[in-house]
């Protein structure tokens, strides 16, 4: 009537019908809070989402998703980015960019499609299509060049 079954043989045949895990990245959304500050550089395999604010370059491989209230000042790298918020900073999106309405951003975009919701402001110039860089393509400040978003009375020059 009841057979006794071996538990080491039925945890394998259980093992062989269970699908293989998601990768690490795969689903991972990394976030930097309200209220949060980050001073440095951000990368993450995944997606990140901002509704604090950044100094510094971030990097994603899937998406960035700046909130309303969120801040980025450096580079923007990804796949896909919607930003609502605040980016002083080059935009390189390997896909598709989304400025929502209640968007500003300061510096130079370069995307393979764009969505300009009314309302948003770009300050910068504009490059679509297939002239878009790659995602390492580096932020560039001539040598001495004086950074005109430093405090008066600061000299702030690029790499020597």
């Amino acid at each position: 009537m009841f057979s006794r079954s071996n538990p080491r043989a039925d945890k394998a045949a259980m093992a062989k019908e269970r699908p293989p895990p998601p990768s690490v990245a795969e689903g991972v959304i990394s976030i930097v809070g309200p209220g949060m500050k980050v001073l440095g550089d951000l990368e993450t395999e995944g997606t990140l989402r901002i509704e604090g604010a950044v100094k510094g370059t971030v990097r994603a491989a899937k998406a960035v998703v700046i909130g309303k209230e969120g801040s980025v000042e450096g580079d923007v790298h990804a796949h896909d980015a919607v930003i609502a918020g605040r980016v002083t900073g080059r935009v390189v999106v390997g896909s598709r960019l989304e400025l929502q309405a209640t968007s500003r951003l300061e510096g130079e975009v370069f995307a393979q499609r764009l969505q300009l919701e009314e309302g948003a402001v770009v300050n910068g110039p504009v490059s679509m299509g297939e002239s878009s860089p790659a995602h390492s393509r580096p932020s560039s400040r001539a040598p001495g060049a004086v950074d005109a978003t430093a405090p008066f009375g600061s000299a702030v020059t690029g790499p020597n």
